[in-house]
């Protein structure tokens, strides 16, 4: 999960200006961070912008109300949605975008600003992020009407985003992946894959000529209009999980528009929602989902087995901090049926930038003992990780040491 984040590490990104000199700015800085109370010894007054930054952080970081484990935090934006809406307008002013997300997520953590959100102008004001996105998919149901269509457009907007920066690189990755898997055996010049077709005829090496003489062909096969592979995505939409729904869902409508692969993508807390037919739009798919709730994962993956027609040439990808509301050893026994049938199967603890996340770790040491090592990926590795399950060679598991 991802670390807490303080006003220090806030003002440490939000960068310098108006200081001259390296001891005045490191003044200046502390001066941000301590917020001029009892505890500031640094005799740094502020002024113009950065006393405008200071009173934005004060508001959020400040002394007065309670907040995350217990310690003493500041109500001070109040309960007014005009307030709050200027407080978004200034910290956009006074920070970059990045800082401007964490801020946003502390606000809604901290001072209770979800409610707000319900609101379509405090959406409109908002800096849009995957974050975002989350807190939006659990406050679905209590939405109002009017706020609906707002809710939509700033998810789309994500999702846009999120589509532009991953698909193209989706894409080519599992093209190659699926080219590579279909070998042929008389190939053009341009389709000969050089390094099996010299490992195949080292027995036919020649040494008056100092070369190999090869009997045997291997080539890739090209992409055609059949399906080659089918990937079922099985996403936990626990309320631990927020960010992982999200991406899954983009990766699941990249995954669905390539003809040769056969995409479905299933949900689940207690009960399973099959959401393949949604698959067109990603944003539908997000607002079919119910972030929290319970979890069964072994029900999930019943019914991911039971979609299977050809196991040797089937992907099922468990999206999941494995903390198991059902039957352990069921399930342990289905993942176990799945890959000896043939099955490539793949465990994400989640699917995000977040950082390390919490999980079951007795389960995914159960998960390992079987084949199926359980990590957590981004966004960035998924392509390489579903391109290695395609082509049946080991997963690129990072290095968490």
């Amino acid at each position: 999960m991802t670390a807490p984040v303080d006003a220090t590490d806030v003002v440490t990104e939000a960068g310098a200006s108006g200081v001259t000199g390296a001891t005045d700015e490191r003044l200046r800085r502390w001066r941000l961070v301590l917020g001029g109370d009892e505890a500031d010894g640094t005799g740094c007054a502020l002024s113009g912008q950065d006393a405008a930054m200071d009173g934005a952080l004060g508001a959020l970081y400040g002394n007065g109300g309670k907040g995350q484990a217990g310690r003493d935090r500041s109500a001070g934006l109040g309960a007014s949605a005009p307030s709050v809406a200027r407080w978004l307008g200034d910290i956009r002013t006074y920070f970059p975008s990045s800082v401007v997300q964490v801020m946003q997520r502390d606000a809604i953590d901290r001072l209770g600003l979800a409610a707000l959100l319900l609101e379509p102008e405090m959406l409109e004001a908002v800096e849009a992020d995957v974050h975002l996105v989350g807190t939006l998919l659990f406050l679905n149901k209590a939405m109002p009407e009017t706020t609906k269509e707002t809710a939509r457009a700033v998810v789309r907007k994500v999702v846009e985003d999120l589509e532009k920066r991953l698909a193209t690189r989706t894409r080519a990755t599992l093209t190659g992946a699926l080219d590579r898997s279909a070998r042929i055996s008389r190939p053009r010049h341009h389709d000969i894959d050089w390094n099996r077709t010299i490992a195949a005829n080292l027995k036919h090496y020649v040494p008056e000529y100092r070369t190999i003489v090869p009997e045997r062909l291997i080539g890739y096969g090209r992409a055609s209009q059949s399906v080659k592979k089918e990937v079922i995505l099985c996403i936990d939409q626990s309320g631990s999980m927020a960010a992982s729904v999200v991406y899954a869902s983009v990766f699941g409508a990249v995954l669905a528009s390539m003809r040769s692969i056969a995409t479905r993508l299933v949900v689940f807390d207690t009960a399973v929602v099959d959401l393949t037919d949604q698959l067109d739009d990603p944003v539908d798919v997000l607002f079919g989902t119910q972030l929290g709730g319970g979890t069964d994962i072994n029900r999930a993956l019943a019914y991911c087995q039971s979609q299977i027609t050809r196991p040797a040439d089937t992907v099922v990808v468990l999206i999941s901090d494995l903390y198991e509301g059902g039957i352990r050893n069921e399930m342990l026994k289905r993942v176990s049926a799945m890959k000896a049938s043939g099955v490539q199967f793949v465990t994400l603890l989640a699917l995000s930038d977040e950082g390390a996340p919490a999980y079951d770790r007795e389960h995914a040491a159960a998960l390992a003992a079987l084949g199926a090592p359980a990590f957590a990926c981004t966004p960035d590795l998924f392509p390489e990780v579903m391109a290695a399950a395609i082509e049946k060679r080991p997963l690129p598991v990072p290095d968490t040491r």
